[in-house]
């Protein structure tokens, strides 16, 4: 018999009533299906069979000997129908020669005759590179940009009201819900250190407040 391609990467769609095979890339596993090869050797059996259970016992044996040979053509014909199929299918895709892959054109480096695994597309390569940097960069930059400024630490911006709960919008210095004073706390427009009431310059870093 000769060499069979194809010996790990095929599904076998194959019924008793007919043929068809579905190849895939080793690499991306995208495939090409065979068209379906109807054959009528299942026939034989069914007529047999129909006969048989018309007509009793008396052809059980002849209906056995029709399953043998359907079963014997039908390998025949399946082995028959893959070397087809192979044939059929083997122009979608190239075999590397490095690592024995099968794979489809998009993954196949026409310029050094190899799959893009043993020898991937410098070009796709640098772009992949280049768009990683890219993104790199922009999480670098991101990170060192500042999102809050000094203003925001002067005083305590609180959600809640911490005598009755009610949400607060804003800094209010009076609860709208229960009317409770809302002390103010101040903090360093430098470090953002909480003051201590009255202070002049930061405890902290010494900077002089407003």
């Amino acid at each position: 018999m000769a060499l069979i391609q194809f010996t790990r990467n095929y599904n076998d769609l194959s019924t008793d009533r007919g043929f068809q095979f579905e190849f895939k890339c080793d690499r991306c596993g995208n495939g090409y299906e065979t068209r379906f090869e109807p054959t009528n050797i299942a026939a034989i059996g069914d007529i047999a069979e129909a006969a048989g259970n018309l007509l009793g016992g008396l052809f059980g044996s002849a209906v056995n000997m029709a399953e043998g040979a359907r079963s014997s053509a039908w390998q025949k014909a399946h082995d028959d129908a893959f070397v087809k199929a192979v044939n059929e299918a083997q122009p979608h895709f190239h075999k590397c020669k490095r690592c024995g892959h099968w794979v489809d054109e998009d993954c196949w480096n026409t310029q050094r005759q190899m799959c893009k695994d043993c020898s991937p597309d410098l070009q796709e390569e640098y772009s992949n590179i280049q768009t990683q940097a890219a993104m790199n960069d922009a999480r670098q930059k991101a990170a060192e940009v500042s999102y809050t400024t000094a203003d925001q630490f002067k005083q305590t911006i609180a959600a809640h009201c911490p005598n009755c709960g009610a949400a607060l919008d804003g800094s209010p210095k009076f609860c709208p819900s229960c009317g409770q004073a809302l002390a103010a706390k101040k903090f360093c427009t430098s470090c953002g250190k909480e003051l201590a009431p009255g202070a002049k310059f930061c405890a902290e870093c010494g900077t002089a407040q407003s």
